[in-house]
């Protein structure tokens, strides 16, 4: 299978380093994280079959696998970078997505955390419960 925004498959290298990214995320209802990863996040769509739905993320392969069970998993799982993180967070949150806050760390009222190199992060879940985050980065 080829990359969503190629022809086939990167030249091959010493190792990965010439192959293309592919991302998986877990679901447990494929409409459901169609749906979400389609209309909410506006990932182009590419495919779905009984075992998966796929989106091009920017020329990276995205994998939404249905499992029968979710794993917790305790950390984030997909993240993107974004040039201006307080305007994504609004336009996310227009569209339903709601923030995490967690305790101990200075948020602001939109949720974003600021780290100490002055990158700006903001974490959310899907609609099974994967952490997803935003950053923008220092500067």
């Amino acid at each position: 299978m080829t990359g969503p925004a190629s022809s086939g498959p990167a030249s091959s290298g010493p190792g990965l380093a010439g192959a293309a990214l592919v991302g998986f995320v877990a679901t447990t209802d494929l409409a459901r994280a169609e749906a979400f990863y389609r209309d909410v996040l506006c990932l182009r769509h590419t495919e779905t079959s009984p075992y998966a739905c796929v989106f091009d993320a920017n020329g990276t392969m995205l994998r939404v696998t249905l499992v029968p069970e979710r794993a917790a998993a305790g950390y984030t799982v997909l993240g993107w970078w974004v040039g201006d993180i307080a305007a994504t967070v609004a336009d996310l949150a227009s569209r339903g997505v709601v923030f995490h806050r967690y305790d101990g760390m200075s948020q602001d009222e939109s949720g974003v955390w600021t780290t100490p190199d002055g990158a700006r992060v903001a974490w959310f879940g899907d609609p099974d419960g994967n952490t997803l985050s935003l950053t923008q980065p220092p500067g």
